[in-house]
């Protein structure tokens, strides 16, 4: 159980630290366009990402994809701006509707595989492959429940912004998106490998 709570808050701090604000940023960006009565559909969106971030964390830990760490902490900045452009080219900022799986939750799930390669070498310095699956687990669980939380407050400033204060959901989702662009541009750009 010890090790299951130093996995867990691993994966806790891994979303919720200051050097963590790559994640903040992608997650506070899928999320930008739902309201609270939308959680569910959010909460699945955030699974997606969760799924595609266990996947590629597993397959590096085990040691069955190598990918330059230097690229991919140029390409977590990357799906950032692309979450945000997709946000800002919406028609309107209704949920879609017309199908039951829209593409912002592969979106999600296909930028999950890219951010879960930033932390393999890492995790595995910790102690190496034994007890590798249990303490995956612990850490993705640690990593499920900070972005829920993430989500929660984003959720919560909209509310804040869209139905107290009555901004219109289009210049919300607009300004915020645009903000978390101009922050992960910068972020690519400081992060650029050559």
């Amino acid at each position: 159980m010890q090790d299951f709570n130093l996995y867990f808050k691993l994966g806790t701090e891994h979303i919720l630290t200051w050097e963590a604000l790559d994640h903040i940023l992608f997650v506070s960006a899928l999320c930008l366009r739902y309201l609270i009565k939308d959680w569910r559909k959010v909460i699945v969106l955030v699974t997606a990402f969760t799924i595609g971030h266990s996947i590629t964390l597993a397959l590096s830990a085990l040691g069955y994809v190598h990918v330059s760490t230097k690229w991919i902490e140029f390409l977590i900045p990357i799906t950032i701006v692309a979450t945000a452009i997709n946000n800002l080219l919406q028609k309107n900022n209704a949920v879609e509707q017309s199908s039951k799986f829209p593409l912002i939750y592969f979106f999600a799930l296909f930028f999950g595989l890219i951010h879960g390669l930033a932390y393999a070498s890492s995790f595995l310095s910790l102690e190496g492959k034994e007890g590798l699956v249990e303490h995956l687990l612990a850490f993705n669980i640690g990593i499920e429940v900070a972005q829920l939380l993430v989500v929660a407050i984003v959720l919560a400033i909209s509310f804040i912004f869209v139905q107290v204060l009555k901004l219109k959901r289009f210049w919300w989702v607009r300004v915020a998106s645009v903000l978390i662009l101009i922050s992960s541009l910068n972020m690519a750009f400081h992060r650029f490998p050559l």
